[in-house]
This record gives structure tokens, C-alpha cells and sequence, in this order.
């Protein structure tokens, strides 16, 4: 009885089998795919050769890339560079034996800085002016020989002969002290106050002396030979003044051309016709 009710179920399971079910990717999906790894693997020749072009054209090697080489003492650069930006560094210098150039469009600058990037010392070349900011500027000598020296306080010369070139001479607005002043031999040399007075003061003593020529003292209105504590003497063998005033002559003497050496009580001096004694009284009227 069973058997016959359900006859149907056996038919049902001889006929159906076993299903098969297909995996992976298909149609427009596959083809899409295979385009993108297709591309992927183009961008990827591209980029590869435009790495090796790069190495190429840069020169890159293990020691470094261009010009630009690594050593153990660190970089060393060579030919021309530019740089765009601040360079900084602990030291700069050239190969042995060959100079090193510094070039700008406009200037250049070289700061020293302290620990809070202060500026301590600033040296600016410019087209116009070569400017050094620092509390104090020195030249030297390789030896350690100081040449020059400037501050707030005062310049220094340190050089055995201070040289000035120019046609106008030197102008100091201030005074100055020096031991020796003197001209290049066979040149002129003068001491001129346009404006102001010119004075010459010296503890020990002033020596003026023209070992090979004249001296000459020019004044508008006053010159002044005064010695406080000594005496001023004047050692030659010829001594004139040519302009000093005369005093009236008198007729009987008026064909002589023998005069006296007077001394007015102010200090002027003047002349006076030699007499038989001191004509000096008569003609104290000069004095006046």
C-alpha cells in the first residue's frame, strides 16, 4: 500500500541528477577587468621609464646626484649653483688651488646669528655699497698684526704709514692725534682750516721741519707764536719781514735805507730811520 500511494517520488529523483553552478567573472565584467590591468601595467612602463630617464638626466650615482657629491667631511658641489632660498651651513670653501665666487642679481648677505637667531654681525655687498654691521671691525695681518680697527669708541690704525691718495687731501671734522705727519717725498704737504682754526698741540714738543724746501704759515687775520713757559726762537741766517710799518723819517736821514728794530709796549714792531742814537721814542706814534 505504501508503495502505491507514492510512486511518483522515485521517478522524481532519477530525473532531477546532480546541479552544476559556474563561478567567476563574465561578459563586460572580465573585459573590464583585463582593460584595467592592461592599463595598470602601461602606467606602470611609463613610470618605471620615466625613473630611469630622471636617474639618467640627474646623474644620480651612489655618491650623489650631479654635481653634487657625499663624502665623509660632508657635501661637495662642483661648477656653478643656485641656490633660492637661505643656505645654511657650518662651512663653506673651495677645491685646493681654486678660487671661490659669491654672485647676486642684487646683493649679497652673510649673517651671523646667536641662539635665539638674533643677529650679532651682518655683511651686505650691494650694488651701491659694501655695508658690515657689528659691534667692532678689524683687519689683520696673517701674522695677527692689527692694520684696522673701529668701534663706537675710536679708529685704530695699526699700519706703520697711513697712505691718502685723494687730490683734496683728507678731511677730519673732529680732531686727531698722530706723532708724524709728513708728505711723500718731493710732494706738498698742507695743514688747512678753511672755516675754523687750526691748532697743533703736543705734551713734549712740536717739530715742524722742510729738510728740501720752504715752510710757509698763511692766515687771513691772526697768526699766533706763543709759548707759555719757554721761549720761541727763530734760527736762521736770514730772518725778514718785509711789511712791517715804518715810522716818520726825518729829513736829514730820508736818504739812508738803515732802519731800527722797534717794539711798541702792545708788542707791535716797526720800523725807524737809524740815527746817531734810538729814534724808537720819536716815533712811538705807530704804536698808537
Amino acid at each position: 500500500m505504501p508503495q502505491e500511494q507514492y510512486p511518483h517520488r522515485s521517478t522524481m529523483q532519477t530525473s532531477e541528477g546532480p546541479q552544476v553552478y559556474k563561478v567567476g567573472i563574465y561578459g563586460w565584467r572580465k573585459r573590464c577587468l583585463y582593460f584595467f590591468v592592461l592599463l595598470l601595467m602601461i602606467l606602470i612602463l611609463v613610470n618605471l621609464a620615466m625613473t630611469i630617464w630622471i636617474l639618467k638626466v640627474m646623474n644620480f650615482t651612489i655618491d650623489g646626484m650631479g654635481n653634487l657629491r657625499i663624502t665623509e667631511k660632508g657635501l661637495k658641489l662642483e661648477g656653478d649653483s643656485e641656490f633660492l632660498k637661505p643656505l645654511y651651513a657650518k662651512e663653506i670653501r673651495s677645491r685646493p688651488g681654486n678660487p671661490l665666487y659669491f654672485q647676486s642679481a642684487r646683493n649679497v648677505t652673510v649673517n651671523i646669528l646667536n641662539e635665539k637667531t638674533k643677529v650679532l654681525t651682518r655683511l651686505v655687498t650691494g650694488p651701491q655699497a659694501v655695508e658690515a654691521h657689528s659691534q667692532k671691525f678689524e683687519v689683520k695681518t696673517l701674522s695677527g698684526k692689527l692694520l684696522f680697527s673701529a668701534d663706537d669708541n675710536e679708529v685704530v690704525v695699526g699700519a706703520e704709514r697711513l697712505r691718502v691718495l685723494g687730490a683734496e687731501g683728507t678731511v677730519f671734522p673732529k680732531s686727531i692725534e698722530t706723532p708724524n705727519v709728513r708728505a711723500d717725498p718731493f710732494k706738498e704737504l698742507r695743514l688747512e682750516s678753511p672755516t675754523r682754526a687750526l691748532v697743533m698741540e703736543a705734551p713734549k714738543g712740536i717739530e715742524i721741519n722742510a729738510e728740501a724746501g720752504s715752510l710757509k704759515a698763511t692766515c687771513r687775520t691772526e697768526l699766533r707764536l706763543e709759548s707759555k713757559d719757554g721761549e720761541i726762537t727763530l734760527n736762521s741766517a736770514k730772518i725778514k719781514l718785509p711789511n712791517l710799518p715804518q715810522g716818520s723819517s726825518s729829513s736829514a736821514g730820508s736818504r739812508q735805507k738803515i732802519y731800527e728794530l722797534c717794539v711798541c709796549p702792545n708788542g707791535r714792531l716797526f720800523l725807524s730811520q737809524a740815527g746817531g742814537s734810538s729814534t724808537c721814542q720819536i716815533n712811538t706814534s705807530v704804536c698808537l
